[in-house]
């Protein structure tokens, strides 16, 4: 199935959030969104090196308008994260799903089981049954910056499945995201604060951090272009699952109670997407043969 890629890409983002959480004592948050998009950049630069491709096409605004959505998703997510409880902000940027449910209805006009809407439903309620978020006085700015960074996360979701549509490939996708994010990150940190001494004991971390992202992102990307979009976006709850287990493991962080029945809720809300998927799948098999 081939929205599974999203699996692929949910165990690779929670690899990355594990190195952004380490490479937090070094560099501040925008600093490794940007050293994220670095890496995707030279990555992909040096493909389309080698192989001469072209990243120049007639579907440049798509391409600008996703790679835009995409950095602002970036950037109000890591401000998010620097201002409220971590929890809390993942809860707000994990809303992406259900926006992309309504987008995707009313933008591209596809339709859908009502069980997949009901599996994202489902997923957000166990990502919120595991996080539990809480809010303070004085939040509400950073607040509203975090479910925005939900909203524009759908909008470039929604980008990379349009230009999937025209046929575009996942390289120059990530390209010009990588390209857009690079600059959008390094004029935030440039405006705002100071780039951090990057030294032997902490260029490792970089370096992971733009390789994980680099894969995730085209992994995720396979899934968004071949896949049923709710189906992936339900998929994309696997990141905190995968995240959370690694925090148990390596930091031996406590669940309590409820956030284990949260793990099991976003688990049961992936089956109910894949299962639907599948159906799909062998229904229009079975229409065309």
């Amino acid at each position: 199935m081939t929205s599974s890629w999203m699996l692929v890409a949910g165990f690779m983002f929670a690899a990355m959030a594990l190195l952004v959480k380490i490479g937090g004592a070094h560099f501040e948050a925008i600093e490794l969104g940007f050293y994220r998009s670095l890496g995707a950049f030279l990555f992909i630069a040096g493909y389309v090196a080698a192989r001469r491709e072209r990243v120049w096409n007639p579907h440049m605004g798509t391409h600008l308008l996703r790679s835009l959505a995409g950095t602002f998703g970036i950037i109000t997510y890591f401000y998010a994260i620097a201002n409220l409880p971590l929890a809390t902000a993942t809860t707000l940027n994990y809303t992406s799903p259900l926006f992309l449910a309504v987008a995707t209805t009313l933008v591209l006009r596809e339709k859908f089981s009502r069980w997949l809407v009901v599996a994202i439903v489902l997923g957000f309620t166990g990502v919120a049954m595991l996080l539990q978020p809480t809010f303070a006085a004085g939040q509400a700015t950073a607040a509203l910056l975090g479910l925005s960074s939900g909203l524009v996360a759908s909008w470039a979701y929604l980008g990379v499945r349009a230009l999937s549509r025209k046929g575009e490939p996942e390289w120059r996708i990530l390209f010009w995201f990588g390209l857009v994010g690079t600059a959008g990150c390094a004029a935030w940190q440039f405006a705002f604060s100071t780039f951090h001494p990057v030294r032997w004991e902490n260029a490792g971390i970089l370096v992971g951090i733009g390789v994980l992202g680099t894969l995730a992102q085209l992994a995720m990307n396979r899934a968004y272009k071949t896949g049923n979009t709710l189906v992936v976006g339900s998929l994309s709850y696997s990141t905190i699952v995968f995240s959370t287990l690694f925090m148990v493991t390596i930091f031996g962080d406590r669940i309590p109670p409820l956030g284990w029945a949260g793990i099991v809720v976003i688990v049961a809300s992936g089956l109910i997407a894949l299962r639907v998927e599948k159906k799909d799948q062998v229904e229009e098999a079975g229409f065309e043969s």
